[in-house]
């Protein structure tokens, strides 16, 4: 047996025809964030096969929730990684040149949604104004939103709703995959089942509960799954403006029942209940993907459903494609996506 150079190819790592870039970079804007999280963050900017000095567009490309940049580069039995999909996209001509940046916003609270919070940190700010300059000063971009756009499944398919219309000074085109949104089907019809699971198991309170998660040998998702994704959320849509890093629950835990006043904040984040207030900023937009699962498990669907509603109703074109499939299992949808995006923002 002798040693060879080089990846050993599939069905493990593969030789990349482009060139993928494990950055560290060290935030500002995060340092000294409410929850003592890592202002140092991992940043991988993939530049395809054809991407030299020539300026390409960029897509920014953001996670679901608990999601962490390193997660990129794993793989499932079978499946090619991100990167590899992107790669061989890229390599076999299906796509104009371009910059693809894989963007960290992961919190202690499993994510930031991609938007400021007095609970979680500056994540907005962090990725408008320090993570696209950034990229813009070291790599050949067509530095302006015209030829940017932002990508993302699940939580990062709400980053890349919500992101654009806060902020179309930074991005102009948008693909999101079974994006959380209209949050009375999405979330609403969790609240019961996490005020059982906290009466059942934690005595009915979030503080045991963070105890117990914390002395637990591993993150069992069947057992903290959907307590830890609410707070997380909540800490977001309605955090507590008392208590730095913690969140008012927009619902009882003693009986699921909602809060009204609560509930209005969060209702105030939801996709569905923006695209009117910032209709102007969705015209900009030189192209909207939506898609998602028939199936999926938090009917996200409807959420991806109602969103493109609220567009035609403004008169935005936009793209909606469902198919079957369920909420896990998508990844093989991104490169289309992606490439949509770069097509729009080519020209």
């Amino acid at each position: 047996m002798q040693e060879i150079a080089g990846p050993p190819g599939a069905p493990w790592n593969r030789s990349l025809a482009g060139r993928l870039d494990l950055l560290t970079v060290e935030s500002e804007l995060l340092a000294d964030n409410p929850l003592g999280d890592p202002a140092r963050r991992p940043l991988y900017v993939y530049s395809s096969p054809g991407a030299g000095d020539a300026r390409v567009p960029t897509v920014y490309v953001i996670q679901g929730f608990t999601g962490q940049a390193d997660m990129w580069l794993s793989r499932t039995a079978f499946e090619s990684t991100l990167v590899e999909r992107l790669d061989a996209m890229f390599a076999g001509g299906r796509c104009p040149d371009a910059i693809v940046v894989m963007v960290d916003a992961w919190t202690s609270r499993g994510g930031s949604q991609f938007l400021n919070s007095p609970s979680t940190g500056r994540y907005l700010d962090y990725l408008c104004d320090e993570v696209v300059p950034f990229v813009d000063s070291r790599y050949p971009t067509l530095a302006d939103r015209d030829h940017r756009g932002l990508a993302g499944k699940s939580s990062g398919g709400y980053g890349a709703m919500v992101v654009p219309m806060l902020r179309p000074d930074v991005f102009g085109a948008l693909a999101s995959h079974a994006g959380d949104a209209l949050f009375e089907c999405s979330y609403a019809r969790e609240f019961p089942e996490v005020a059982r699971t906290l009466r059942d198991h934690f005595e009915g309170s979030y503080e045991v509960f963070f105890q117990r998660l914390d002395e637990a040998p591993s993150f069992d998702y069947s057992r903290f799954g959907p307590p830890f994704e609410m707070y997380g959320y909540a800490c977001v849509y309605s955090p507590d403006p008392e208590r730095p890093g913690e969140a008012l629950l927009p619902f009882e835990t003693e009986t699921g029942r909602l809060v009204p006043e609560v509930w209005e904040r969060w209702l105030e984040h939801d996709p569905v209940r923006m695209a009117p207030r910032h209709a102007d900023a969705l015209r900009t937009m030189r192209r909207v993907y939506l898609d998602a699962g028939k199936s999926d498990e938090y009917y996200l669907d409807l959420g991806a459903t109602a969103f493109a509603a609220e567009l035609t109703k403004l008169g935005i074109d936009h793209t909606l494609e469902l198919f079957a499939g369920r909420h896990g299992g998508i990844g093989y949808r991104y490169p289309g996506a992606i490439a949509e995006l770069v097509r729009s923002l080519s020209v």
